[in-house]
């Protein structure tokens, strides 16, 4: 009970915040180029408490999802029975296209403000991540019987690139290879001096159908946590230790647990490296069931990245520009086949991974918040007539034509729109449901 509530929090929250502040980029803007606002609402539903100033009624509403914009004359905007007159200085349609296209265009534009900001700040807070991720895409290891082991890769082959399109760091083959499940896909791969083109045929995993081709890189092992009178502990290990090698044999992260697991009761000597500086340390697995323990808890090697407050923004631009587009490829992947839908995700796993998010902290939250608007920003630009893309399509044709268009086709494109809306807001959230369900869409489907 107590996690479908905090769920329910967690969405309430991030989607809020991310409605709240793409309708505020609407409100400004028209408050900017000189269109009259009828209402500036924080929720929806019944007005609960506002106020009123220079003609714009501000007010919270009962259910605090967000927030909506009603502008001057809107029932002509919508193509509503009645709305037939000439619209009145001060209208929406009353302003010239330039304005509206403003006006329309910075919903989206604050929802990508919002994700530099808020990545800004966390750069400026400082994040530990992986270091793997900016690391050149170098093989330390390969999953037997994977994707990787079939097209005959080693390790120490570096990936050049995935498909024509250069991959400089793990993170662009993680990138790369995740959103292409059960597909083949082309490397060019630099062994030594040589370098040459290889096919490989990706695995899904997960519910998600992620793209796995059973490849990791050169991922060093840091200890987190030293548990008390376990191996590890009575062996000198301490938190912050990079273990190296197991008996003089360089280990990345899965070799490390293997050569522990496989070693119960057997003197391993690991070399680790503590404050600059290497050591051996002699450790002996103790047998847990079949596998051998030492009574840590480790991970990744990483980073702290911590910036001033220019770089924090030059960084974190950056950062959304990439990120921008690895969504735009996947939407062009989508659309191609080339990408799963069960990677869309709808409101129930945006509710899922703003609970998890919520409970990580405040940091976490601001990351997860940051991802979502950048998405809803480029998605609202899409031209369907509901979202704001398609709102700036019809102008550009209305424009393209010399002449706004009637009322009554207006309503007609939103219909068509609303339509379209209505079938993607459901197929979401059925794809949601299916990624639950033990067959996904053969559970919903009977024939």
């Amino acid at each position: 009970m107590i996690s479908v509530l905090g769920t329910i929090l967690a969405f309430i929250i991030v989607f809020g915040i991310l409605v709240f502040v793409h309708e505020f980029g609407h409100f400004f803007m028209a408050k900017l180029v000189g269109i009259n606002v009828d209402t500036f609402s924080f929720g929806y539903g019944k007005r609960l408490f506002g106020f009123k100033l220079k003609g714009t009624d501000y007010r919270i509403s009962l259910i605090p999802m967000g927030g909506y914009v009603k502008f001057a004359g809107e029932e002509a905007l919508e193509g509503l029975k009645g709305s037939d007159a000439e619209p009145k200085p001060g209208d929406f349609l009353a302003a010239s296209r330039w304005k509206r296209f403003l006006v329309i265009l910075c919903g989206p534009v604050m929802n990508l403000i919002l994700a530099v900001v808020l990545v800004a700040v966390i750069n400026m807070a400082g994040v530990s991540v992986p270091k793997y991720q900016d690391q050149a895409p170098v093989i330390g290891w390969i999953d037997p019987d994977s994707p990787a082991e079939r097209a005959e890769l080693l390790e120490g082959d570096e990936i050049l690139n995935i498909n024509g399109k250069r991959t400089a760091t793990w993170n662009d083959v993680d990138m790369a290879v995740g959103i292409r499940p059960e597909k083949t896909i082309s490397l060019e791969i630099k062994r030594g001096a040589e370098t040459f083109t290889t096919d490989l045929t990706t695995e899904s995993i997960t519910r998600y159908e992620m793209g796995w081709a059973g490849f990791y890189g050169r991922i060093l092992v840091e200890v987190v946590m030293v548990f008390p009178n376990q191996p590890a502990d009575k062996a000198g290990f301490k938190s912050k230790d990079v273990v190296l090698e197991i008996d003089g044999k360089r280990v990345y992260y899965w070799q490390f647990v293997e050569a522990l697991e496989s070693s119960p009761d057997k003197e391993l000597d690991v070399l680790i490296e503590r404050d600059g500086e290497q050591m051996h340390l002699y450790v002996t697995p103790k047998k847990e069931g079949k596998v051998g323990k030492i009574g840590i808890s480790h991970q990744a090697t990483s980073t702290l990245k911590k910036y001033g407050f220019f770089k924090s923004f030059g960084q974190s631009w950056l950062e959304n520009k990439k990120l921008l587009f690895a969504v735009v490829d996947f939407i062009k992947n989508l659309m191609t086949g080339e990408a799963s839908t069960r990677q869309l995700g709808g409101p129930i796993e945006i509710a899922n991974f703003s609970y998890v998010a919520f409970q990580m902290g405040l940091l976490a939250m601001m990351s997860w918040i940051a991802f979502i608007s950048l998405q809803l920003g480029i998605i609202n630009l899409v031209p369907v007539p509901v979202f704001d893309g398609g709102q700036i399509l019809v102008l550009g044709l209305e424009g393209a034509a010399r002449r706004d268009f009637s009322p009554k086709l207006k309503q007609i494109i939103m219909q068509i729109g609303f339509a379209i809306f209505i079938f993607l807001i459901v197929f979401i959230i059925l794809n949601d449901v299916a990624k639950r369900l033990p067959n996904g869409w053969d559970s919903l489907i009977p024939f």
